[in-house]
C-alpha cells in the first residue's frame, strides 16, 4: 500500500480506534442518500483524508461514512473522482487502497449511466457483467514491474452477481444485466459513438467504474457494479443527455437501489453458492 493510503488509514483510526469494514460502496452522481440509515456512523470529509479526491462535480457529497448496516460493517464513499476531472485514471487508487487497509474485501461500484439498449430504460438498474474500455486508458500504466499484468476474467465477481440476483427476490426490485462501456467524458458521447458502442456490444455507457474495477482487482478486492440508468445515449431512442437529467433520474433510481443494497447485505454469501 502507498504511504499516503496509510496516512489516510491512520487518520480514520484516530477518529475511531478499530474502525473497519468488510463491504464498501462507491456512490455515483445523485446516489449519496444510499448511506442514510447506517448505524453508529463515522463520517469524514474527503478533504481530511490525504489522497482522497477533491470533487468538482455536483451530485457528489465528498465524504467517507463508516458504520453498520444490517449487521455488516460497511463503508460508503459518497462521490468519486473521474478521469475527466484531472486527466488521471488512477484518481481513485488511494481511496481503494485505504478501503483495503480497513479490511474491505468486497467493493460495489454504483453509477448513473446511459442506455444504448432498447430494452433498458431510464430508471432501470443494470448489473454489470463485463466492460469495454473504449478509451484505451488504464490506471495500471506506469505501475512498474509485473504489477500491471492482472487478469480481468470475471472482473465482476460471479458470486456477487448471484448474491445481487437473490437480493432482487427479497427486495422486490427488478434488475437487468449488461456490458458497460467507459468513455472519458466530460462531454457526452456523439450519436455516432453511441452507434459504435451498440455495434461493439455495450448495453450501458458512462464515465467511471472501469478504472475502479481494474484498481480493485489489482488490490485483490472482489468487485461488482450496479448502474442506475439515467438517460438514453445521444441520438438513441431520442436521447439528448444532460447532467441535470442524469442527476434527476439517478435520484429516482436511487430508491430502488437502496432497497437492493439492503437486500444484498441481508443475504449470506453461503446462501448463493452455485
Amino acid at each position: 500500500m502507498s504511504e499516503v493510503a496509510e496516512q489516510a488509514y491512520d487518520i480514520i483510526q484516530a477518529r475511531r480506534a478499530g474502525a473497519s469494514a468488510s463491504v464498501a460502496f462507491v456512490l455515483g452522481s445523485g446516489l449519496g442518500n444510499m448511506a442514510e440509515g447506517v448505524e453508529n456512523p463515522l463520517s469524514i470529509p474527503y478533504a481530511d483524508l490525504p489522497g482522497f479526491p477533491a470533487l468538482t462535480v455536483s451530485g457528489h457529497d465528498g465524504q467517507l461514512t463508516l458504520g453498520q448496516q444490517d449487521g455488516v460493517d460497511v463503508a460508503y464513499m459518497l462521490g468519486r473522482s473521474h478521469y475527466y476531472e484531472h486527466g488521471d485514471p488512477r484518481a481513485m487508487e488511494t481511496p481503494l487502497e485505504t478501503l483495503a487497509l480497513l479490511g474491505v474485501q468486497i467493493v460495489v461500484l454504483t453509477a448513473a449511466a446511459g442506455s444504448v439498449n432498447a430494452d433498458i430504460y431510464p430508471g432501470n438498474l443494470v448489473l454489470v457483467t463485463d466492460h469495454i474500455n473504449f478509451n484505451g486508458l488504464n490506471p495500471l500504466i506506469g505501475a512498474g514491474g509485473d504489477g500491471g499484468f492482472i487478469s480481468l476474467v470475471e472482473a465482476y465477481d460471479p458470486r456477487l452477481q448471484r448474491r445481487f440476483k437473490s437480493a432482487t427476490l427479497s427486495s422486490g426490485v427488478n434488475i437487468r444485466e449488461g456490458v458497460y462501456m467507459w468513455f472519458s467524458g466530460p462531454s457526452f458521447e456523439t450519436p455516432a459513438e453511441i452507434k459504435v458502442a451498440k455495434m461493439l456490444g455495450a448495453d450501458v455507457i458512462g464515465m467511471s467504474v472501469v478504472p475502479e474495477v481494474i484498481l480493485a482487482r489489482r488490490l485483490g478486492l472482489r468487485a461488482s457494479a450496479i448502474i442506475v440508468v439515467s438517460n438514453f445515449g445521444a441520438g438513441f431512442m431520442g436521447g439528448n443527455p444532460s447532467h441535470s437529467e442524469t442527476r434527476k433520474n439517478a435520484a429516482q433510481g436511487a430508491i430502488m437501489l437502496k432497497r437492493l443494497i439492503r437486500g444484498f447485505l441481508r443475504i449470506k454469501e453461503s446462501e448463493t453458492q452455485a
